[in-house]
């Protein structure tokens, strides 16, 4: 029984052995095929890194504001009678809004009118009179009087039937009307929204350290999600008289020109200051950037020797990058200017891979 057991077991080590021996004889014949087989070559796209002169930049966010904006409302309390816009309409300044009713008002116009000639004719009569000494001074300085009050009665009601006539105040376009003809407005009733668009306030803060880098003058841009595709130009029109003494920032405004009313006041964007000077930096497509957990790299091109022969190569680099700007990030540190980098390509790469740069010809 012993033996038995001794027998099988050495059977079960020589068919075992022979099996991992010829695994490991196959996987060696493996390596070396795959040894003396050529790197395969990646074709990828590639630029130079190079130095361009960047005005440097303040960066914000802003809000808009109409340069003149307001809730139309009425003085004085009536029944509307007539409604002269629409929705969303653009008016002139003193066009007529809303009529309240004036019935009354043309009532005693009429009265006043009729009592103001009365007082003319009796005033000239006056005048003739004392001329012949048929009246006296006091009967003139009264006939006077008498005039002149008529006239501020008459002053007086063409003031109210035009504040019953709301018109407005400026050119601009007109939000959502909230009130109906018959409806009974009192004072301070809001009737629509009044905005003019062209141009606009940019309201914007910025830490009292940049200070020294803003004054009147100062050209901006704004961008907002409203309109993803536009750029709209500025400059800073008023700072404010003190900084804040809680958040240490100091209160801008610029106005922005909008020619095609493309935006609205209430809007938020971001904004760019766009400071007087230029600095040289060294920058690179932010296509070229790849990341991982230690940080940004690229893969720079090498010239290297292999067999004989000059083949490129693509090494890991990293690096530490500064802002972006019109597609282009800025390097502060792991290139200089004319490292040649690969911009389309990198899930391609491993560091140490053989790559070819394409041309138009190869595409």
């Amino acid at each position: 029984m012993k033996k038995v057991f001794i027998i099988v077991i050495v059977v079960l080590l020589i068919v075992f052995g022979g099996i991992f021996g010829f695994k490991a004889f196959v996987n060696k014949k493996i390596s070396e095929a795959m040894a003396h087989m050529p790197k395969p070559v990646v074709t990828v796209s590639a630029t130079a890194a190079r130095t361009e002169l960047w005005h440097p930049q303040l960066q914000a966010v802003a809000s808009l504001a109409a340069v003149q904006g307001v809730e139309v409302t009425p003085q004085i309390a009536g029944n509307v009678t007539t409604i002269h816009f629409h929705s969303g309409q653009y008016v002139r300044a003193g066009t007529v809004l809303v009529q309240i009713d004036d019935s009354n008002q043309l009532a005693q116009m009429a009265s006043d009118e009729a009592q103001l000639r009365l007082a003319q004719i009796n005033l000239r009569r006056t005048r003739v009179l004392i001329a012949t000494k048929a009246a006296s001074q006091s009967q003139l300085d009264s006939a006077v009087a008498v005039y002149q009050s008529n006239v501020a009665a008459l002053r007086d009601i063409h003031a109210t039937l035009n504040k019953l006539a709301i018109r407005a105040p400026f050119s601009g376009y007109l939000g959502i009307r909230q009130v109906n003809i018959g409806q009974y407005l009192t004072p301070g009733t809001k009737i629509v929204d009044l905005q003019s668009w062209d141009p606009l306030y940019a309201n914007f803060t910025l830490p009292q350290s940049e200070l020294h880098d803003i004054h009147v003058g100062t050209p901006v841009q704004v961008e907002t999600n409203a309109r993803p595709d536009q750029i709209f130009d500025g400059k800073v029109t008023a700072l404010g008289a003190s900084v804040n003494s809680t958040t240490r920032q100091i209160e801008v405004q610029a106005t922005i020109a909008n020619p095609q009313s493309v935006l609205r006041p209430g809007l938020f964007g971001e904004l760019t200051v766009i400071r007087n000077i230029e600095e040289k930096v060294l920058t690179v497509p932010v296509s070229a950037l790849s990341y991982n957990t230690f940080g940004n790299y690229v893969y720079v091109i090498k010239k290297a020797t292999q067999h004989g022969k000059t083949v490129e190569v693509a090494h890991q680099q990293v690096i530490k990058t500064g802002k972006e700007r019109n597609g282009q990030v800025s390097i502060v540190s792991g290139l200089k200017a004319g490292d040649m980098v690969i911009t389309a390509g990198q899930v391609k790469l491993v560091d140490g891979s053989l790559v070819k740069i394409s041309t138009e010809k190869d595409a």
